[in-house]
């Protein structure tokens, strides 16, 4: 067997996220780190085979190989775009800081 790494896998709703821990073989991708965490079964309402996908923060491909330590992360679609939000808010006179629900 190839060497153990240890990965997270993280995806999150408004309301509930898991952050699971995960062994994989050297060599392991992406998907794999995703197939084994388990998420897909917790999280069965989601598409997470379709949701774009993350390492540290940075877009990557499912097929992209992992190292030790790496946070796999599954992201959703945004409800709004931040930038027009913001918008928003500066067109009606509030910041981010003085919004009814900031």
């Amino acid at each position: 067997m190839p060497e153990p790494m240890q990965v997270e896998v993280v995806f999150a709703l408004p309301d509930r996220q898991a952050l699971v821990s995960v062994t994989v073989g050297k060599g392991a991708t992406v998907a794999d780190a995703i197939s084994r965490s388990g998420l897909k079964a917790e999280f069965s309402n989601q598409d997470l085979d379709s949701m774009p996908v993350g390492i540290w923060g940075r877009p990557t491909a499912r097929d992209c190989r992992l190292k030790d330590g790496d946070r796999v992360e599954i992201y959703r679609p945004l409800q709004r775009d931040p930038r027009d939000a913001r918008r928003e808010l500066a067109q009606s006179g509030l910041t981010m800081r003085k919004a009814p629900d900031g």
